[in-house]
């Protein structure tokens, strides 16, 4: 059961609820101008950049498997708080990091903070909208998630490139910003009125699955979330081993500035393209994939920067599309009593591919050289592309935005 608030009170309590989310999803990619610092510290490969990136996918799958469901018994502000704390943990094994295992113990208490908070503060935006603009909820979380993202690589870069400790002052920057995060979510309401008092009444069995009459109408939404994530997991992972090698610029603010314009470009074009149809949003996005990285490739091989920053704008566009798409699009499809099960399974795909790809790359790297293993991601990229623009065409839901 819901507590109701004035629509005032609700405004800005969203307001608070969505910085929140932002600062959460911040913490994902401040690290990665600062990979090429950790490599050269610790001397570990680049087969070991892509598992130490990766790691943070199996913190979000242990939040989603058993926490998925916590917040709803237990209330927002008791799930959200302990998810800010383990973001401070994690912080502070990055700052503290005197070899590879910090490293790994960091990104996956950061995938697990995140993933924790991001269902908790999603859905408590969402109760927090007046009557009547529930889809409102969905673009602010959407346009919060990207711009975290997307300040995210600057803070890490900027002590970085001004030598001022940048292994260490990114991360006690992250920490004061999230205890001023956990404090501004106090002044906000709970919206979970009945709530679990007692351990053993909480359930934590995950629940996973798509109906088969929903089948078809879901692979095109679960391969977008697939391309949508493996595109942002090549730039979060490996950007800045591109520019150093390809382009012969190893400066963490460029790299920082690189994936601050991809998801800036997702963040606007959240809210620019906010009336388009979910089902067009996601088969455009598809449409664009390709595109996008056939100019990610050119930029490489023809060390282009200028490219680099064309094709860092359409994927930004892209994966825009592609995320707020695709997720609508399962929601639609999934029936009422099962649409939890159904979400899980498609974040699940998402989550797989924000990491399964960048370790093949890691893998076939050590084989061929970076270059091809590039190559074989965007072959793979197009070729899902169109599986997915095929069967979305013909299966995915045509009535309703």
């Amino acid at each position: 059961m819901l507590m109701t608030r004035a629509p005032k009170s609700r405004v800005g309590a969203s307001t608070l609820v969505a910085m929140a989310l932002a600062i959460m999803f911040l913490g994902a990619t401040l690290p990665t101008p600062l990979y090429p610092l950790y490599r050269h510290r610790f001397g570990f490969s680049e087969v070991t950049l892509t598992l130490v990136y990766s790691v943070y996918v199996l913190g979000n799958l242990g939040a989603l498997f058993f926490f998925a469901r916590l917040s709803d018994q237990i209330g927002r502000k008791a799930t959200a708080w302990p998810a800010i704390g383990i973001g401070m943990a994690s912080a502070a094994a990055f700052g503290l990091a005197s070899g590879t295992a910090w490293l790994f113990a960091a990104r996956a208490l950061s995938g697990f903070s995140t993933g924790l908070a991001s269902g908790t503060l999603t859905a408590w935006i969402a109760e927090l909208q007046p009557e009547g603009r529930s889809g409102a909820g969905a673009v602010t979380a959407t346009v919060a998630n990207f711009s975290g993202l997307a300040i995210g690589p600057l803070i890490g870069s900027l002590p970085a490139q001004f030598e001022l400790q940048p292994l260490r002052l990114p991360f006690v920057v992250y920490i004061v910003v999230l205890a001023a995060a956990g404090i501004a979510l106090s002044f906000v309401p709970e919206t979970v009125d009945k709530r679990v008092r007692r351990f053993a009444e909480l359930s934590l069995r995950p629940r996973l699955g798509v109906p088969r009459e929903r089948l078809a109408a879901f692979v095109s939404p679960a391969v977008t979330a697939f391309v949508t994530f493996a595109l942002i997991g090549f730039y979060a992972a490996l950007i800045p081993g591109v520019l150093a090698e390809a382009l012969k610029d190893s400066r963490p603010l460029v790299s920082g500035a690189v994936l601050f314009l991809l998801f800036t470009v997702a963040a606007i074009a959240v809210v620019a393209t906010r009336t388009m149809a979910s089902r067009t949003a996601m088969l455009v996005s598809l449409a664009l994939f390709p595109p996008a990285v056939a100019l990610l490739i050119a930029a490489e091989h023809f060390h282009r920067f200028t490219v680099l920053l064309a094709a860092s704008a359409l994927a930004g566009a892209a994966a825009s599309l592609g995320y707020r798409g695709s997720l609508a699009v399962v929601n639609r499809i999934a029936p009422a009593e099962r649409r939890g099960e159904v979400v899980s399974t498609y974040l699940i795909v998402m989550f797989c591919g924000n990491s399964l790809p960048v370790i093949g790359i890691g893998l076939l790297s050590i084989r061929t050289g970076p270059a091809f293993a590039h190559q074989a991601f965007a072959g793979l990229i197009v070729l899902l592309a169109a599986i997915g623009l095929a069967v979305g065409w013909k299966y995915a839901p045509r009535n309703g935005s």
